[in-house]
């Protein structure tokens, strides 16, 4: 069942035009995954669906509501989560603290960190009182998941969980995944540059070059030589 779809978008920066008619789904318990190379507009488009920045033309919907001019905190609320590239957790905050900022959302009487978050990620149980900024590249990410996972998301978007992590982690954020997509069904969009990552964890695949998206199709697609051609620097 598609739970999100984005559609026809445009979106600029001023006079620049950086998304043109860019149009994706993503559907409950599946991984949808954008690729292509550095600068052809991933992190807009996923700054679209967050409400992070405004789009230009088209529309946003989650669920059947159209929100495509909602703010980001109102797109939070009907259940869109966002790790964004870069992490963006709070160094001086602990762990716990970091986590309980998902809280916000939440009715009172909900305001827990569930279980599952530190089944997937053992170490931020152990380091909960520890500072963020404390920890390295992969348990920041692992935290900056875990706290988008407290708001009990619909749809989780994923801006390049990988970049700059070490394998080990990389295997941890690949299982998060796929329990997440299996296990709690959630409709899962990933930003990737590692192929071999999507191809493992994604059901679909959007190639998007130059603000448009070049291809679509499922994950075995990247097997083809003219797909890899828009991945090729």
């Amino acid at each position: 069942m598609t739970i999100l779809e984005i559609d026809n978008i445009d979106l600029h920066y001023g006079a620049a035009q950086i998304l043109h008619q860019v149009s994706v789904s993503a559907d409950a318990a599946s991984v949808t995954c954008i690729m292509g190379r550095n600068g052809v507009g991933k992190t807009s488009l996923l700054k679209a669906i967050t409400g992070h920045h405004p789009i230009s033309n088209g529309d946003i919907t989650l669920n059947g509501d159209k929100f495509g001019k909602a703010a980001p905190h109102l797109r939070a609320s009907k259940g869109i989560a966002y790790v964004p590239q870069g992490r963006d957790i709070f160094p001086m905050l602990t762990v716990q603290e970091n986590l309980e900022t998902g809280f916000s959302l939440l009715p009172k009487g909900e305001r827990h960190v569930p279980d599952y978050i530190f089944e997937l990620f053992p170490v931020l149980k152990q380091m909960l009182s520890r500072r963020g900024g404390d920890l390295s590249g992969g348990q920041q990410q692992q935290l900056a998941i875990g706290r988008a996972l407290v708001t009990k998301p619909k749809v989780l978007v994923l801006d390049e969980p990988t970049e700059g992590i070490q394998p080990s982690v990389i295997k941890d954020i690949g299982r998060a995944i796929e329990f997440l997509r299996d296990e709690q069904g959630l409709a899962i969009v990933l930003v990737e540059q590692y192929l071999q990552f999507c191809r493992q964890v994604a059901s679909k695949v959007y190639i998007m070059d130059r603000g448009a998206v070049v291809h679509e199709g499922p994950a075995e697609s990247l097997d083809q030589s003219e797909v890899r051609a828009h991945l090729t620097v």
